[in-house]
């Protein structure tokens, strides 16, 4: 899925020192929003606030390109993910129910079926 769209946007290497610890992808959503696509951390480095870190370092960038907003969306399954956003300045905006329906194979995280898109997004 990430290979569909991963040339379509911006992707940014974490690192600390000269280690890579992670990275993050944008893509444009429409005119005024850019959305996070993706983000991972290495897992020896989870925790240690390098994602929300990149996060609040992007803000001004994205803003001096003309968007007010960025978003991201998750499973209702993700609870780490939700927790994460939220902590990084995300609001919950829309709920997409029955998103992941069209998956082949169910998608279980902590024991909870991905049923449901939760649609974060941040003000700039």
């Amino acid at each position: 899925m990430v290979a569909s769209y991963i040339n379509k946007g911006d992707l940014f290497v974490i690192t600390k020192a000269d280690e890579e610890v992670g990275a993050i992808l944008f893509v444009k959503h429409n005119h005024h929003t850019i959305e996070l696509k993706n983000i991972i951390i290495n897992q020896t480095n989870r925790g240690r606030g390098y994602g929300k870190a990149v996060i609040n370092e992007l803000t001004p960038f994205y803003q001096q390109q003309g968007y007010r907003c960025m978003a991201v969306g998750t499973a209702n399954s993700s609870i780490d993910n939700i927790a994460f956003y939220q902590k990084a300045g995300f609001r919950l905006t829309t709920i997409k129910r029955d998103f992941f329906q069209q998956y082949a194979q169910p998608i279980y995280e902590h024991g909870i079926r991905a049923r449901d898109l939760l649609w974060f997004e941040k003000l700039l």
